[in-house]
């Protein structure tokens, strides 16, 4: 279970601070993988982020009972003048036991498809590219939940295919927490949802309910 409480977080603007949440209290149960929804601006990338350390709230907390992993895909976390094998390297050697290092990279190395570049310093590469290396990355781990955040949409078809089959694979034995602007992937990847609107944060156990929900809130036709 992830349970958050108390927590807000907000940014300065010129037209005064902007709250992008205040006082959240909320429980996402264990074994349910979540779909985040909403409109763009709605929280749903920065929830992630905070529930994966990579950014701060301004207060409240976020207990897990289990491993978080960072958001999957994260391509801002590389340094750019080593190659794509020595940031693996560098963070299998934070997260794996050293005997499992090689098999570690060779797995990056086989899943994300950069052939040469794959030695090659990170500034060289296309967005795509890091973003195919850090999904590829996360998914050499072992977490109880994965963060994951419009990453299906990058590659061709047959890589999407492949990062599809690894994500059912993973769901036997882990929850993702997903954000996704594709309401079909939402409902093929995950059980329930939580809808972030201008009524807050509202958790859903039904996927059909909170698009329901989404569509009515922001007068959408959602297919």
């Amino acid at each position: 279970m992830i349970q958050i409480r108390n927590l807000s977080k907000s940014y300065r603007t010129p037209a005064g601070r902007h709250y992008v949440f205040r006082d959240l209290d909320l429980d996402i149960p264990s074994g349910v993988s979540v779909g985040l929804i909403g409109r763009n601006g709605a929280g749903k990338s920065t929830l992630l982020r905070i529930l994966g350390g990579m950014d701060r709230p301004d207060c409240g907390q976020v207990r897990a009972t289990g491993r978080i992993s960072w958001p999957v895909g994260l391509a801002s976390g590389f340094q750019g003048s080593m190659t794509g094998r020595e940031n693996v390297k560098f963070v299998a050697r934070l997260y794996a036991a050293k005997h499992e290092l090689a098999e570690k990279v060779a797995f990056v190395e086989t899943f994300a498809e950069l052939g040469k570049h794959f030695d090659m310093p990170i500034k060289t590469y296309s967005s795509g590219m890091r973003s195919r290396l850090g999904f590829g990355l996360s998914m050499a781990f072992d977490f109880d939940y994965y963060l994951v955040d419009e990453v299906t949409a990058v590659g061709d078809a047959s890589f999407k295919a492949k990062s599809a089959r690894i994500i059912e694979q993973k769901r036997k034995h882990s929850q993702f927490l997903m954000v996704s602007h594709n309401l079909a992937e939402i409902r093929r990847f995950c059980d329930a949802a939580l809808l972030l609107g201008r009524d807050g944060v509202r958790y859903f156990p039904l996927i059909d309910e909170a698009i329901a929900a989404y569509q009515k809130d922001e007068d959408v036709q959602v297919v």
